[in-house]
């Protein structure tokens, strides 16, 4: 049941939110999951709750004794006290709190699992594959230069889904060579596209007759490709593949990645290229490189491996 502080906390919130979208230029999402985060700690205080400024390090240390034995993700839980990190930081500088009730609370250190990336190989089977199989008679022509086209921005230049889904038609004028590209945060930047990229964009758009400011990538009814129907249209090219794992558009932007530093790339100009804020995001990469380098040295280096007597032979020699 809703208390008489119910009203002004939430209050509390929705200025919050707002200060995040006005000052911090926030996304839609990060807005979306701070506001879920809030309301889930203040549902799981239940009763216990009466007000923001009431709550203590205790409170929040329960929290999240509880949510690290259900086993939630360390990435799942640092986000949720990432919300309300930066809530109470906001509390404290516009004087709702005197202290951040959160700054002693320790969390689990984050875990990053190297991103799973196709090799030049299966990148270049992904790219064939709209002209591989037999064309829908249902579909129009332009479908397989639509997906074709798709598939070489992605690996070309390492954008996000959400910023390939927003571009429109005028985004690449014949001629150009770079995107303009507006990405998280509402940050601009330009990246390079590629000839192949280029090329198969501007064959798509001539055969389907997209220009100006009409979304660049439509449905077969003419309407703006969703994110999903892009990741569905992955799925049926990686059925037919002989690819042995899932891939999402995002592996396409760690292939791109991991394929721009194995071919000697600078890390901050890959930084600059995937619209990172920090570059110890796009450090992350630098392992596959490494593990990958790993991988070559010990299969053709002749000395990498000792066989099994030379191995004895050495732990036994004074």
């Amino acid at each position: 049941m809703e208390n008489s502080v119910d009203k002004p906390e939430d209050g509390l919130v929705e200025r919050f939110i707002r200060y995040m979208k006005a000052e911090r230029n926030a996304s839609p999402l990060t807005m979306d999951s701070y506001r879920r985060s809030l309301a889930q700690f203040r549902e799981w205080m239940g009763g216990q709750f009466s007000a923001w400024q009431a709550c203590t390090p205790q409170h929040f240390r329960s929290w999240l004794y509880l949510a690290m034995e259900q086993q939630l993700k360390s990435s799942t839980i640092r986000l949720r006290f990432a919300a309300l990190r930066s809530f109470y930081n906001y509390l404290v500088r516009y004087g709702e709190v005197t202290v951040n009730p959160l700054a002693d609370v320790a969390l689990p250190k984050a875990r990053h699992p190297l991103p799973v990336h196709l090799n030049l190989k299966q990148m270049e089977e992904l790219l064939s594959m709209p002209f591989r199989i037999p064309p829908d008679k249902k579909s129009p022509p332009w479908l397989p230069y639509r997906d074709a086209a798709i598939l070489e921005l992605f690996y070309s230049c390492g954008m996000r889904l959400s910023e390939l889904v927003s571009l429109n038609a005028n985004a690449l004028p014949d001629g150009e060579e770079c995107l303009r590209i507006v990405g998280k945060g509402r940050k601009v930047r330009l990246i390079p596209v590629g000839d192949y990229a280029r090329a198969a964009v501007r064959k798509y758009r001539d055969m389907a007759g997209i220009s100006g400011v009409m979304p660049l990538f439509i449905s077969r009814l003419g309407k703006r490709l969703t994110g999903r129907s892009i990741q569905l249209m992955l799925d049926k090219y990686l059925r037919l593949s002989d690819i042995p794992f899932h891939i999402s558009p995002h592996k396409l932007r760690h292939t791109f990645a991991t394929h721009m530093l194995d071919a000697g790339a600078d890390l901050r100009a890959v930084q600059e290229l995937l619209g990172h804020a920090s570059l110890s995001t796009t450090q992350i990469y630098t392992h596959v490189t490494k593990s990958r380098m790993k991988e070559v040295y010990t299969e053709t280096h002749p000395r990498a491996r000792a066989t099994a007597p030379e191995r004895s032979r050495r732990s036994n020699t004074p």
